[in-house]
């Protein structure tokens, strides 16, 4: 969700605000969700007041106008600001989980694709120049066609005009070759029973609940370690008896207890282990059918949704199509042909350049 949606939903549950208004704003919701005092973590010194004058446009320049002397506020480097612990109200892993979301709304912002949205929006980059590509439209006779065009290929944009020679392409001619190629991604079962195994075993070692029994059973053994100790101070006659009945006990009943969680965390750790199985990789092929034959009836925007789960980004040359995956890829799908490791997405670019793209990520042509 948005923020604005966010806000929206707030309003419309009649939740108060802080000060006890019932109409929330944006902004409010945008402070909150990067307050890291949240997380526990008390920041001063975010911001700071910037003199530096403003610049002038061309119309003022010329009436030889002037600016009084600005303040505005900016952003803090991050290693200067001062953190105070403070109590924490959601969990680092929570607020590590909001910054993601704020910058995948950033990048994939409607703006105003919102009456007509299109599959690869904010997914696609020009492999020669760098710079993403956004969506434009003509009007025929009949109908209105929408393209992608490169940012750098716009002469108005830059002092000397263009960067980049790439021509503009037909935003549904790619959008069918792109979703085509991911159904076909998806439709292998090896590639997908891979993906399950890998983030089956993401989520046992992520769990919570596992660490909360690497420190019970940390605990465990401590206790266990002190009744020892204890007796063995007995033995060598450094503590009497007396003292041994009055410690005993509650030590005894620590490793009681500490015992009981750790059987009820492992059964919930059986149980989760069972559930993750039996949903994530019982029905792998009844899965994949209804995949293949919901693919053609699906809407743009579950589309999209499918599409920025499984890319990282598209990128567009002269005479190719690149697909970088989040998925990791170990050979093609079947009927691309030949394996892509070899294959070169980047042009005539040289290694040092700083426009070039990396190979983090798999590529298929």
């Amino acid at each position: 969700m948005s923020i604005a949606d966010l806000a929206r939903w707030l309003t419309e549950q009649g939740v108060p605000t802080r000060t006890g208004k019932n109409r929330w704003d944006r902004s409010v919701i945008w402070g909150m969700l990067r307050n890291p005092a949240y997380a526990g973590r008390a920041v001063f010194g975010k911001t700071m007041v910037d003199n530096t004058p403003a610049g002038l446009n061309r119309r003022a320049r010329l009436e030889g106008r002037s600016t009084p002397r600005p303040t505005k506020t900016v952003d803090r480097p991050r290693d200067e600001w001062v953190e105070i612990a403070v109590p924490a109200i959601v969990s680092e892993e929570t607020f590590a989980r909001v910054a993601a979301r704020l910058e995948e709304n950033k990048r994939f912002a409607t703006r105003n694709t919102k009456t007509t949205p299109s599959l690869l929006q904010g997914l696609v980059a020009c492999s020669a120049c760098g710079y993403g590509y956004y969506r434009t439209s003509t009007r025929t006779s009949n109908k209105k066609i929408y393209y992608y065009r490169c940012l750098g290929s716009d002469d108005y944009r830059y002092e000397n005009g263009r960067v980049c020679q790439n021509k503009p392409v037909r935003a549904d001619y790619i959008d069918d070759v792109v979703w085509e190629h991911i159904t076909k991604l998806l439709c292998d079962p090896t590639l997908i029973q891979e993906e399950i195994d890998r983030r089956l075993n993401q989520a046992r070692n992520s769990d919570p609940v596992t660490r909360q029994r690497e420190q019970v059973e940390c605990a465990l053994t401590k206790a266990t370690t002190a009744i020892t100790r204890m007796i063995e101070a007995f033995q060598e006659q450094l503590i009497t008896i007396d003292e041994l009945r009055a410690r005993m006990p509650e030590l005894r009943t620590r490793e009681t207890n500490l015992r009981g969680r750790l059987e009820a965390l492992e059964g919930q750790i059986a149980d989760r282990d069972l559930y993750l199985t039996l949903t994530l990789a019982a029905d792998l092929e009844g899965f994949l059918s209804q995949l293949s034959e919901n693919a053609k009836s699906t809407e743009i925007i579950e589309r999209q949704r499918v599409l920025r789960l499984l890319v990282k980004d598209v990128l567009i040359g002269p005479e190719k199509i690149a697909i970088r995956h989040r998925i990791p890829l170990r050979q093609r799908s079947s009927g691309d042909g030949a394996s892509a490791t070899g294959s070169d997405t980047e042009g005539d670019r040289a290694a040092g350049c700083q426009v070039r793209w990396g190979r983090t990520f798999p590529v298929v042509e």
